[in-house]
């Protein structure tokens, strides 16, 4: 992985990371590293238009968290559960993009029952579930685009709420 464009972004904000990603193997890397830091209740938020690589992260967290099957796109099945294989937090991965009716929608889904005891992934989250928990990762994902390299991508990762204050998301970028 490439250094960040502004380290000094990452000193003034110790709950902001700011990452340019040149392949989806980073990517996927990336997540493996992100899972480390990820505790049962952890709540994370993925932005990014489609293609832009929030799958390919959650399959690095899958693999960092140790759970069972494969992390492919719920798009359709509009949430999936991967237990752990090794006695850490379950993963449940949500694709939002079909629910239009934010929080009510997504109260029919129970996330809020799961969140305590597993790390809760939500694609396409932005607007929707942001009232689940006061604290939350926000992961946003930016092809950078008129570069020749089409699978560049800067990744902003910001820790919202007293959680994600001192959780080590600096050490992301190192």
């Amino acid at each position: 992985m490439e250094a960040p464009h502004s380290p000094a972004a990452e000193v003034a904000d110790p709950a902001v990371a700011r990452l340019t990603l040149t392949s989806p193997d980073q990517t996927q890397e990336l997540g493996r590293r992100l899972a480390k830091l990820l505790r049962p209740g952890d709540l994370v938020m993925l932005t990014g238009e489609l293609g832009a690589g929030k799958t390919t992260l959650t399959r690095g967290l899958g693999e960092g968290l140790g759970v069972r099957g494969a992390v492919t796109s719920p798009t359709f099945v509009i949430a999936r559960v991967h237990p752990s294989l090794v006695g850490g937090p379950a993963l449940l991965h949500v694709d939002a993009y079909r629910l239009g009716g934010g929080l009510d929608e997504m109260e029919d889904l129970d996330l809020d029952v799961s969140l305590p005891e597993s790390v809760v992934v939500v694609e396409w989250g932005e607007g929707k579930v942001e009232e689940l928990s006061d604290d939350r990762l926000e992961v946003v994902i930016h092809r950078v685009v008129g570069n020749t390299d089409d699978e560049r991508r800067r990744i902003t990762l910001t820790g919202v709420g007293a959680r994600w204050a001192d959780a080590g998301l600096g050490a992301l970028t190192a």
